[in-house]
């Protein structure tokens, strides 16, 4: 289950299955800030005002306009851990958990944005740009596409709990921005991206705005981007090393080549694709492997031998995950972004 339920109870057929909800699980966990809630969002719509405590509740009560304040707003019932939360109802939910982006992201482009479809392949980094895009809400629909469940291993990057072992990483994103806010789209690919369900990855219910790459599979990769330049949408991708930040504006420039031109996109055949010798020489000339960091470096000769994969850290995969969803947000509102490689590189940043 990765969708919660909402009740408004203002409405007979909804009060009914409240009702009969909590009767047969008295062990739901009731959560009613609703109180809270509307007065802090009273404060936000008159900034300039100081309300004194009894000139607050007045406030709220003229808001409520005679209406019962349990009925008021919603009712979200989050089947897999068995909580009711009492809240604010989306627009003006919406209004009160963005107010503090004002305005680093203005009331028109907050608009724009709700609207903007984005498409997060992978979801380890993808986890990270996952949770920043729904925090700062720019988006109107998010489609998550990994075939994998989290392993114990997982959890040096995704910032999860140990609860979730075992569970799809699709679900585990898709309930995580739920309980942020119930009010976003969520669409899940938990069989990863395939030569099958790419198209509808991409267009299903609307083409994507945006395309952000954060898989490990070279075939995907190649894939997505043919696929994304054929509808001309943009593609971003982090790499987890020194900061890496590629941008290809597919919107911009429709003829631009994969990857910047780095390889020849005749080597991208079926053969050498199958050829797992020649995918890790080729993952490693994309990465830049000349570029890449130190410990990177001395890293990659240990794959096989003391460690199984390229190592990935916490810090790597947020700040990553935090540039891509800025990025991407610029890219969405309209600011000028250019194709490019990039790099928010500390070890350069902070010279020793």
């Amino acid at each position: 289950m990765i969708q919660p339920y909402a009740y408004r109870i203002s409405s007979p057929h909804d009060a009914d299955s409240f009702h009969n909800l909590l009767k047969d699980k008295p062990y739901i966990q009731v959560f009613d800030r609703i109180w809270q809630q509307l007065a802090e969002l009273i404060k936000i719509n008159h900034p300039g005002e100081k309300f004194s405590e009894s000139g607050l509740k007045e406030a709220v009560k003229d808001h409520l306009d005679g209406s019962d304040m349990r009925d008021y707003g919603v009712w979200v019932y989050y089947p897999w851990n068995e909580k009711m939360v009492h809240l604010l109802d989306e627009a003006e939910f919406s209004a009160l958990r963005t107010n503090r982006n004002l305005y680093k992201i203005t009331p028109e482009e907050r608009a724009v944005l709700s609207t903007r479809k984005i498409g997060v392949i992978g979801l380890s980094v993808g986890q990270s740009v996952a949770l920043i895009l729904a925090m700062e809400r720019t988006f109107g629909e998010l489609r998550i596409a990994d075939f994998d469940t989290l392993d114990l291993s997982n959890m040096n990057r995704i910032r999860t709990g140990v609860h979730n072992l075992g569970l799809p990483k699709t679900e585990i994103v898709a309930r995580e921005i739920a309980e942020i806010d119930p009010f976003l789209k969520v669409t899940c690919f938990p069989e990863g991206i395939t030569g099958d369900n790419i198209d509808d990855f991409l267009q299903g219910s609307g083409n994507l705005d945006m395309l952000i790459d954060e898989c490990d599979s070279l075939p995907v990769k190649i894939l997505c981007r043919r696929k994304a330049r054929a509808l001309q949408i943009p593609v971003l991708m982090d790499t987890s090393d020194r900061g890496m930040i590629d941008i290809e504006r597919f919107d911009e420039e429709p003829e631009r080549p994969l990857f910047h031109g780095i390889i020849p996109e005749e080597e991208f055949d079926e053969k050498n694709l199958q050829n797992p010798d020649l995918r890790v020489h080729l993952s490693l000339q994309i990465a830049g492997a000349a570029t890449i960091s130190e410990r990177m470096k001395r890293s990659l000769p240990q794959i096989g031998k003391t460690i199984s994969t390229w190592p990935q850290l916490a810090s790597a995969v947020s700040l990553g995950g935090a540039a891509v969803a800025e990025i991407s947000r610029k890219i969405l509102s309209g600011e000028k972004v250019p194709s490019g490689r990039y790099y928010i590189d500390v070890d350069e940043i902070v010279k020793r």
